[in-house]
């Protein structure tokens, strides 16, 4: 590995656990080099963890200028207590312009700590980045009310932080690498540790799982009551469908909050999306938003998921979807 001083001024964290690069981390990187050609700017792309040679390898393959490698036995398994100190370290040794990091359980986690920590600003769950000519790294985030699109960006203090939802940008694409792989400051101790882990529970993947699910059915308010809502279930159980939900039925005990779809929640990539009783506020929408085929039911002919949808339905959904079922049940 060649040894030599970072130049990146745009960082993107790269999420891993137990070796395995998360994606959202190589779909900020991708955005995060298309924004930066005519800024002079080099994206550098920071990987935290032990014996991650490979991993790193892998990451110059997509094109990043700089692979910032924080190698040690006591990061293999993340802990906000040793990350923070790596990355608060490093940030202030080469001051960075901006660092993005993905809006995970990691990430939500460890970006408000590392803000706090270097005394700047931090824009949380991004739906978009924009870089002006001034440096400014502008965070695009859904506003007033979930129905329009704000922009936050951070004028006086370094770095810029910025936080992105997973599945907002496309995977990007490998080819020949160019850049290097540069060691940081990786000295930490055990009294760095914040916790220690006891053990750690793998679960397994499900089949109807939303993220891989070829068809999602999702329950938004409109549905009425938690009594309705086994409509939702079998309209998506006919489909061989997942189950989704907006933020009121989950929160309202309808549906469980890790069916929820959105900023919030999770992203999915559908070939048919049907929405049942769901208004269209676009912190739902980000998360649908690479779905082939949208089809909405809702009763009121104003609701803004019209404005996104591929085929609409108006009508009160206790009866549509009854006709629908049977509808669907003659003719499967």
């Amino acid at each position: 590995m060649d040894k030599k001083i970072p130049e990146s001024k745009l960082w993107v964290f790269i999420e891993q656990r137990r070796g395995i690069i998360a994606d959202v981390g190589l779909e900020i990187m991708g955005k995060a080099l298309a924004l930066v050609p005519g800024t002079g700017w080099k994206v550098g792309a920071v990987l935290v963890g032990h014996s991650m040679a490979k991993q790193a390898d892998m990451l110059l393959s997509y094109g990043v200028d700089e692979v910032l490698l924080a190698d040690d036995p006591l990061l293999e398994e993340y802990c906000n207590g040793t990350y923070v100190k790596v990355l608060e370290r490093a940030i202030t040794s080469f001051q960075p312009e901006a660092f993005i990091i993905g809006a995970t359980a990691m990430g939500t986690d460890l970006g408000p700590r590392l803000a706090a920590r270097l005394r700047t600003g931090l824009s949380a769950h991004s739906i978009d980045l924009e870089l002006n000519d001034r440096g400014e790294l502008i965070a695009v985030i859904p506003w007033s009310g979930g129905n329009y699109l704000g922009r936050i960006y951070c004028p006086r203090t370094r770095p810029q932080m910025v936080s992105v939802n997973p599945g907002v940008f496309d995977m990007p694409e490998s080819g020949q690498a160019k850049g290097f792989i540069i060691p940081i400051d990786a000295i930490v101790s055990e009294g760095d540790r914040s916790y220690h882990i006891v053990k750690t529970y793998q679960e397994e993947a499900k089949e109807g799982d939303l993220e891989s699910a070829e068809v999602v059915v999702v329950g938004g308010y409109g549905i009425g009551g938690k009594e309705h809502w086994h409509y939702v279930e079998e309209l998506a159980a006919l489909f061989t469908g997942a189950v989704g939900a907006s933020r009121p039925p989950a929160d309202e005990g309808w549906a469980d909050h890790d069916q929820m779809i959105g900023q919030s929640g999770r992203t999915v990539y559908p070939k048919l999306y049907i929405g049942i009783g769901i208004s269209g506020h676009m912190h739902h929408i980000v998360g649908i938003k690479n779905t082939e085929l949208k089809v909405a039911i809702n009763q009121d002919p104003s609701a803004a998921i019209f404005d996104h949808c591929d085929l609409g339905l108006v009508g009160d959904c206790k009866d549509i979807i009854p006709a629908l079922i049977e509808s669907l049940k003659e003719h499967k």
